[in-house]
C-alpha cells in the first residue's frame, strides 16, 4: 500500500499543484497548501479507506488549507504577491505579447473573484472535475455547484468585458 500511495501521491502532485495555484493566485503559497496536504496524507494514511479517492481528498484539504490559511491571515502582501504573479505569467507561456496580455487578463479577472467562485472554477474547469465531484471537494450540494458555477462564469466574463471596456487601447484597436 505504501508504494502504490507514493505513487499516486506523485502523479497527482502536478494537479495539486496547479489547483492550489489557482486558488491562492501564486505558486509558492499554492506549493505550501500542496505540502500541507501531503504531510496529512501522510500522518493519515492508515486512516484512509481502500475505497478513498485520492485526489477528491486531497482537492477537498487543499481548499480547507486555504480557507484555514484566509481567516489566519487575514490581510496578505499583495504588492509582493503581484509582483510573482507577473513573473510567473511570463513564465508559464512562450506564446505571442497579445497571448500573454489575455492571460494576465483572465488571471487578474480570476483573483478579483470570491474563492467560492475561483474554486469552482478551478475544479470544473481548470480540473476537469464533475459537478458531483466538485460538490464533493467543496462539500456542499450539487445545486450550489451549479448556481455558483453560473454566477462565477457570468463574474469573470463581466470583469474581462469591463477590463476590455476601460482599456482604450483595445477600444480603437
Amino acid at each position: 500500500m505504501r508504494q502504490d500511495l507514493s505513487e499516486k501521491l506523485v502523479e497527482l502532485i502536478p494537479r495539486m499543484r496547479r489547483f492550489a495555484a489557482g486558488l491562492t493566485g501564486s505558486t509558492d503559497a499554492g506549493d505550501e497548501l500542496v505540502q500541507g496536504a501531503c504531510e496529512r496524507l501522510l500522518r493519515n494514511r492508515d486512516k484512509l479507506r481502500p475505497d478513498t479517492q485520492l485526489d477528491r481528498w486531497l482537492y477537498r484539504v487543499i481548499r480547507n488549507l486555504h480557507v484555514d490559511g484566509i481567516r489566519a491571515h487575514a490581510t496578505r502582501d499583495r504588492h509582493l504577491q503581484e509582483i510573482g504573479r507577473t513573473a510567473e505569467l511570463h513564465l508559464v507561456t512562450n506564446n505571442t505579447l497579445e497571448d500573454r496580455v489575455h492571460v494576465s487578463e483572465v488571471d487578474r479577472a480570476m483573483r478579483q473573484l470570491s474563492d467560492e467562485h475561483r474554486a469552482v472554477l478551478m475544479l470544473i474547469a481548470v480540473e476537469g472535475l464533475t459537478y458531483r465531484e466538485a460538490a464533493g471537494v467543496l462539500d456542499v450540494p450539487i445545486g450550489t455547484v451549479t448556481s455558483r458555477l453560473a454566477r462565477a462564469r457570468g463574474a469573470l466574463m463581466d470583469k474581462l468585458q469591463a477590463g476590455r471596456d476601460d482599456d482604450p487601447v483595445g477600444a480603437a484597436g
